[in-house]
């Protein structure tokens, strides 16, 4: 069994028991969260596709980590104009594991 949900302006394709890092949610480690943009769910053979969302599909969650991700460098040069310049960025996550798949 497994879901496509909707977060963070990203999708992902999820299962029962899948940790997963998506972007930063406002919730404390432990804390329960559900997501309900759910597009799509798929028991073996059976497949519920959303219009755009599944009616009644919801994806259960714990809260296992928040943190800050690698740091990605940002670099800017002009060849003979004596500009150069670096900038570094480190984007918020918040680690899930799913606990379960509610279809309709």
């Amino acid at each position: 069994m497994y879901a496509v949900i909707k977060t963070g302006g990203k999708q992902h394709k999820v299962t029962p028991g899948e940790q997963l890092k998506i972007e930063s949610l406002n919730a404390e480690v432990g804390a329960q969260v559900s997501f309900d943009e759910v597009l799509l769910i798929a028991d073996g053979d059976n497949l519920i596709v959303g219009a755009p969302t599944v009616k009644g599909g919801v994806v259960n969650a714990e809260v296992v980590a928040n943190g800050r991700g690698e740091k990605i460098r940002i670099i800017k040069h002009r060849r003979r104009k004596h500009y150069h310049k670096e900038q570094g960025h480190r984007q918020n996550f918040t680690e899930v594991k799913i606990l379960g798949i509610v279809g309709a």
